[in-house]
């Protein structure tokens, strides 16, 4: 008895659809254009064209668009050539430096002419001693070994020119 119910259970499973096999749709097209999607025969007059629908299946994976074919891009003539600059933006101590040239002079600690109070602050800290004079401000630093940098910037808080450094005259 019990192999006749075990026949009966693989019969049925048999005949069930598999979940990944396509179905196949009819696709009727009528003379106004109307398109119409039916697994029934189109109507007398529409053109017939089947379609393959492949269900979804839960952890499975859809293309949504096409693979690349790198075959018809890499025969392309790519000329590479510099892009155009339309604008370019005004920095506030002018563009008398770029932006690498700024940022070299900080890592390297040094002091060029176009820098801002911010910039000097960040190649060599804050200063010992901030003098302000007609809407001009000064920075003195103290370095080692009696040696001192003097740092001057304009009324926008740009550096006027190049750091002058002094050496304090020991006494004999």
């Amino acid at each position: 008895m019990p192999t006749k119910s075990i026949l009966f259970v693989l019969t049925c499973l048999f005949c069930l659809a598999r979940s990944g096999e396509a179905t196949t749709l009819h696709r009727c097209e009528a003379a106004d254009g109307s398109i119409t999607f039916t697994s029934m025969s189109c109507s007398h007059g529409e053109r017939l064209s089947k379609q393959e629908v492949h269900p979804y299946s839960p952890g499975s994976v859809v293309a949504v668009m096409p693979e690349a074919n790198h075959e018809k891009t890499s025969g392309m003539n790519i000329q590479g050539r510099e892009p155009g600059i339309v604008g370019v933006a005004e920095h506030l101590c002018g563009n008398l430096i770029d932006a690498k040239q700024r940022r070299e002079a900080i890592i390297n600690q040094r002091v060029v002419a176009g820098m801002t109070q911010q910039d000097v602050e960040s190649a060599l800290g804050k200063p010992d001693k901030i003098s302000i004079r007609n809407s001009a401000t000064s920075y003195r630093y103290d370095l080692k070994r009696g040696r001192s940098a003097h740092v001057e910037f304009d009324e926008k808080g740009c550096v006027k020119g190049k750091a002058k450094s002094q050496t304090a005259k020991s006494p004999r």
